[in-house]
């Protein structure tokens, strides 16, 4: 496994991470059991990251998490979660909510501090509340030991250019904006040298896009996007060669990015994704896969409210 420091954080984060949603049910039915394995499994092999948040299952993703947890050390492992987001339809940004949801989401997980606690989805509200009222309150329950570093997470690119010639942040996460079909977070690479901050990815495989089997039915992706997307997999195929694992290897040699985090239902997700971290890419394949996703590269969705995409 290889480990890189996340900005002036301090911690080592694996290049590949546990990415806790899928204990939550996000992403299709799974057997809890089957998901605890995989974690265990990923742990074995180097991982030492995971990320959860409330809104993963409306807690459900904590509380499975949580049990988890009783068994191992707390040395062998870095955990983010996140506030803000609580549901589909649900946001509470403010001073007190973020508090009360410290406190829970300690409770839940069975820990005295979380190593990172990430604003979810601050797209969805006024930037202007978050950089006034949640950044600062984050800052007071830093220095009361309850979290240990913080960020703000969302989809929108220029989320990240409103908040951070603001406020001075620990991390960011975006997500599915580096990989086969978008490299658009090469515009933030400036900022995160200049402010050294910690990078994480999330969805390598842009919410399923970048499978075999394509999208979950509520992706929020375009048709053709989506289209594209499933010609450049069968193309992969008919190579003899698994989209999934040739994105997400993609993603993880960029070493800019300190972690990618990646969904793992069971065992034998978290032995594939293990091999992308080896995995050596055909030059000709990959040319061949872009050729296709041309038409859509860096394609979007609009996510929030308009005035933050």
């Amino acid at each position: 496994m290889e480990y890189r420091k996340l900005g002036k954080t301090g911690l080592e984060l694996s290049a590949l991470s546990y990415g806790g949603a899928v204990m939550g049910g996000n992403f299709g039915q799974m057997e809890v059991a089957e998901a605890i394995r995989a974690f265990h499994v990923a742990l074995d092999h180097g991982v030492n990251y995971v990320d959860v948040a409330p809104y993963y299952g409306v807690t459900r993703a904590e509380t499975v998490l949580g049990q988890v947890l009783k068994e191992i050390p707390r040395d062998k492992y870095i955990l983010s979660t996140k506030l803000g987001r609580y549901d589909t339809d649900s946001f509470d940004f403010s001073a007190a909510r973020v508090v009360s949801s410290v406190e829970e989401s300690l409770g839940r997980l069975g820990l005295e501090y979380v190593d990172m606690m990430i604003c979810h989805d601050i797209e969805f509200v006024p930037i202007e509340a978050v950089i006034e009222e949640t950044l600062p309150t984050l800052e007071a329950l830093k220095q009361q030991g309850k979290i240990r570093h913080f960020g703000v997470s969302g989809l929108p690119l220029k989320i990240f250019e409103m908040v951070l010639p603001r406020y001075p942040l620990d991390l960011i996460l975006s997500y599915c904006h580096y990989g086969l079909n978008d490299t658009s977070l090469t515009r933030l690479l400036p900022w995160i040298g200049k402010q050294n901050l910690g990078l994480i990815l999330g969805a390598p495989l842009a919410m399923g896009l970048l499978t075999p089997q394509g999208p979950q039915s509520w992706h929020p992706a375009d048709a053709e996007l989506k289209q594209k997307c499933a010609e450049a997999a069968a193309y992969c195929t008919s190579k003899g060669v698994d989209i999934a694992q040739l994105a997400l290897a993609f993603s993880l040699q960029e070493k800019r990015i300190h972690s990618v985090l990646c969904g793992m239902k069971n065992e034998a997700e978290v032995k594939s994704s293990l091999a992308a971290l080896d995995y050596q890419i055909d030059p000709a394949l990959l040319a061949g896969v872009q050729a296709i996703l041309e038409p859509v590269k860096g394609r979007t969705w609009l996510s929030g409210l308009e005035e933050n995409n």
